[in-house]
């Protein structure tokens, strides 16, 4: 029951409702007894987000598209993998001091290290926050990293940072094979209510790869039906999401939750 004492936790992003963050913190909240509520706000501006975080006393946030990279220009510390990766996902407020952290690289490369990622070229698709997070994680196991892009300027940065090949998006459609063993979409592409749209052409998938997707609404997007129509073995977002949301739990509270628990959350909030 939400009272005085009645801590507060959010996420920041635009857009933002279609986010299952608050039902995995909240079910995470209710099962510990912890007097907490996880809520979303959509911000045209992360600056915004920043002042209410201070002024209302949030204890912790979660941060997706578009602001992890910029929101890292509001606060008072950043962890060392966080700067390495150019990117943050989480927030703690300790004590007034917004204590920025990323949590999304261990979630991304972990459903990934059954398979194998040393040696294996790894298409990373965008160049976003997420996407400096699975760059990081995927060079940090010693993969082959090459980056498409739609913005070329982005996507060679980022490739520069990691020794990596880049490909535009725009030029993919003339090239007859890009030979990938992974392919990893870090963009909003498919993502509800857009779910028509591919990440990715489906004529460069073929059977001996593993595409895998990070967008968790809906679970079955049109990049990983079209790879599952090709033979390919294909990774869902949600156990990303999890992993992620996981870490970010135990930053708040010290409590490992139970993943279980989370993925229903999920799936009952889908019924």
């Amino acid at each position: 029951m939400i009272d005085s004492n009645t801590q507060l936790y959010c996420i920041f992003g635009n857009p933002v409702r279609h986010s299952k963050s608050p039902a995995i913190h909240n079910a995470c909240f209710q099962h510990h007894h912890i007097n907490a509520v996880y809520l979303a706000f959509g911000v045209d501006e992360i600056s915004k987000g920043i002042t209410a975080m201070r002024s209302l006393n949030i204890k912790g946030a979660s941060v997706t598209i578009p602001f992890k990279q910029s929101i890292m220009n509001y606060l008072d510390r950043i962890d060392k993998d966080a700067l390495n990766i150019g990117a943050v996902n989480t927030i703690v407020n300790k004590d007034g001091k917004l204590l920025g952290y990323n949590t999304d690289f261990k979630a991304a490369i972990t459903p990934l290290k059954p398979i194998g990622i040393k040696d294996k070229r790894v298409c990373i698709i965008g160049a976003g926050g997420a996407a400096q997070a699975v760059a990081y994680g995927i060079h940090k196991e010693k993969g082959k990293i090459v980056m498409i892009n739609r913005n070329k300027e982005r996507g060679e940065s980022l490739s520069l940072k990691y020794k990596a090949d880049f490909i535009p998006m725009d030029e993919i459609d003339k090239m007859d094979d890009i030979n990938a063993d992974i392919i990893i979409n870090t963009t909003s592409i498919g993502m509800h209510p857009n779910i028509d749209n591919l990440a990715f052409p489906s004529n460069h998938m073929n059977s001996q790869m593993v595409v895998m997707d990070i967008v968790y609404n809906p679970l079955r997007t049109k990049l990983l039906s079209e790879a599952q129509k090709r033979g390919c073995k294909t990774i869902d977002g949600l156990s990303m999401f999890l992993y992620q949301g996981a870490a970010q739990f135990k930053l708040w509270t010290g409590i490992s939750p139970d993943m279980e628990l989370m993925r229903q959350a999920v799936i009952n909030g889908d019924n």
